[in-house]
């Protein structure tokens, strides 16, 4: 549930979450820099970038990003990613509390499917399985600059397989993760901010119109096409 102090600022928690390499790290600087410098009039970032990493570059515990809405002053996303790698799983559940929605990225060289597979499964865990009913989840199918990558399609497949892509006739259908394909770089990037705002409306509609949890959408089948106000 977003936070919301005595100054009636809102105080929402984003996490970027996958295996390690994925790109996640990535992802973050490149969303800094496109707020700062393509799309400052509708998201600004306060402060530089928080980062804990290894002398490889690898996250050592965790990044931290503070951006701030600046069609809505008062709302802020507190950005983190988690290290991906596997002894780091107790210190991904303590980063992962408090957490209103999630970006998992997908790192879509084939060699890393059971990395993907596994990350994902894990979230599923530490969730304690309210991906999707109460925590909206986007899918950053990253690296397409690559050869011989996955794409959406076989994605949503393993989506399905994980119970996190639903048929038409199922209540959470229209919260299916949007599986994007991207390229994190800066220097080629594609999707990152969209996701990013993609996952703001979707966490200021859980708690508008489903206080907390996904809205009902069979009983209202027009989406706002716009984030409301908190």
């Amino acid at each position: 549930m977003v936070r919301i102090n005595k100054n009636g600022e809102v105080f929402v928690k984003l996490l970027y979450w996958g295996p390690a390499g994925g790109g996640k790290t990535t992802a973050i600087d490149t969303l800094y820099r496109l707020t700062k410098e393509q799309y400052s009039d509708t998201v600004e970032p306060t402060g530089n970038l928080t980062k804990i990493a290894m002398a490889s570059g690898s996250t050592l515990y965790f990044d931290r990003g503070i951006f701030q809405s600046k069609k809505q002053s008062k709302i802020f996303y507190h950005i983190y990613t988690v290290a991906g790698q596997a002894r780091f799983s107790p210190l991904r559940k303590k980063i992962f509390t408090g957490t209103d929605g999630i970006i998992f990225v997908f790192d879509a060289q084939r060699s890393r499917l059971a990395d993907n597979i596994q990350s994902l499964k894990e979230l599923k865990n530490v969730s304690n399985q309210r991906l999707i009913s109460e925590l909206p989840l986007l899918i950053m199918v990253n690296k397409q600059d690559l050869p011989n990558t996955m794409k959406k399609a076989e994605v949503e497949q393993i989506l399905a397989q994980e119970n996190l892509f639903f048929a038409p006739r199922e209540k959470l259908h229209a919260w299916n993760p949007i599986v994007y394909e991207t390229i994190a770089l800066y220097s080629n990037a594609q999707n990152v901010y969209q996701i990013f705002a993609e996952l703001a409306r979707r966490t200021a509609l859980y708690q508008a119109l489903g206080n907390g949890k996904a809205p009902d959408m069979t009983k209202k089948p027009n989406l706002p096409s716009h984030v409301p106000d908190l």
